[in-house]
């Protein structure tokens, strides 16, 4: 299992206002000891080949992979020229995926906002049809499209079309492909919506392709059904604070232990710092310490139930050995 870690609290500042650039996170992420970092659309201010080279050549300069692209594209919205331009700019990201990503990487896929007045059946096969229409690409270019239970995008009017369980599981069962489509595992996310985590993960561990940790905790005072919508879900509320992995509401040591018994041992991408990079670098020994516990201290990559199926379409493997040293990256906690 590999760690990389994404910037949620320093999104607003590359990809909204642009205070900070992609360069200056990376630069930033280097006293973290982990592997990789996750990179969001917002970050590429430029997509053309020549800026996202100097981004590779970056992450490269300071020792990461870049295993996961996040993109937050709204396929359920009810203007057809607006759904044609979310899967062209999907396409973009999935192009920059293959450009920088490590073997085996992938982007983020959602369902699209939960717009008013698209039902169940319209949302399904309108997001159903985009990722349909997007596969091609992947497979040309050996991407892997990792779908979220998400809530809501910070750019987003609406919460995600595909955030309850049983609309999640229909939409993904729609999709065949098991080799450039799976899904991309964020326990909070299923916190957010209600729902218990680890009991969500049984559902779809078997298309588990990468993971997001990140963890939320009740504001003193507080408990679940202060915040509990008549929907059933929680939404992003003050009381429901986001926090240090391992310390909240998400049974770790469960969600841990599913994962290894099912073959998992890929990227693990942490989402934090909202709160600044104490509680981020918090996090990182967090993960480090439950590799060693559940992982065996693997820093290979190998995620069983993927590269059964690539074996099976005859594509060569994504596996990959343990890092020669699996500490040397702790080098860059002192700066050196």
């Amino acid at each position: 299992m590999r760690i990389s870690v994404f910037p949620k609290g320093d999104l607003d500042a590359i990809a909204v206002h642009r205070t900070m650039s992609v360069f200056d996170w990376i630069e930033k992420a280097k006293a973290l000891p982990v592997e990789g970092l996750e990179l969001y659309s917002g970050m590429f201010w430029d997509t053309g080949d020549a800026f996202v080279d100097r981004v590779g050549e970056a992450l490269h300069s300071a020792g990461f992979e870049m295993p996961m692209l996040c993109a937050s594209p709204d396929f359920t919205n009810p203007d057809p020229r607006r759904r044609a331009e979310e899967i062209e700019r999907e396409a973009e990201m999935i192009r920059i995926t293959a450009r920088l990503g490590s073997p085996g990487a992938s982007t983020r896929v959602l369902s699209g906002q939960r717009h008013p007045g698209v039902s169940r059946e319209q949302g399904l096969d309108w997001a159903v049809e985009a990722i349909e229409a997007l596969l091609p690409l992947a497979r040309e270019l050996d991407v892997t499209l990792a779908i979220e239970n998400h809530y809501k995008d910070g750019s987003w009017k609406y919460p995600e079309f595909a955030q309850k369980t049983d609309l999640f599981l229909e939409l993904i069962g729609r999709i065949d492909d098991r080799v450039h489509f799976g899904v991309q595992y964020d326990p909070s996310n299923v916190i957010v919506a209600g729902e218990d985590s680890a009991d969500f993960l049984n559902l779809v561990i078997d298309r588990v392709v990468t993971m997001q940790a990140s963890d939320r905790s009740l504001a003193p005072g507080s408990s679940l059904a202060d915040l509990r919508q008549a929907d059933g879900t929680l939404g992003y509320s003050p009381l429901l604070q986001h926090g240090v992995i391992g310390r909240g509401l998400n049974d770790y040591p469960r969600i841990f232990r599913t994962m290894v018994d099912a073959g998992y041992d890929g990227w693990i991408s942490i989402e934090d710092g909202v709160n600044g990079m104490g509680e981020m670098r918090a996090s990182v020994e967090f993960l480090r310490e439950a590799r060693d516990m559940y992982f065996g201290g693997s820093t290979a990559i190998r995620v069983a139930t993927q590269e059964e199926r690539r074996r099976a379409a005859g594509l060569p493997s994504h596996a990959r050995p343990d890092l020669i040293s699996p500490d040397s990256v702790g080098s860059r906690e002192s700066g050196s």
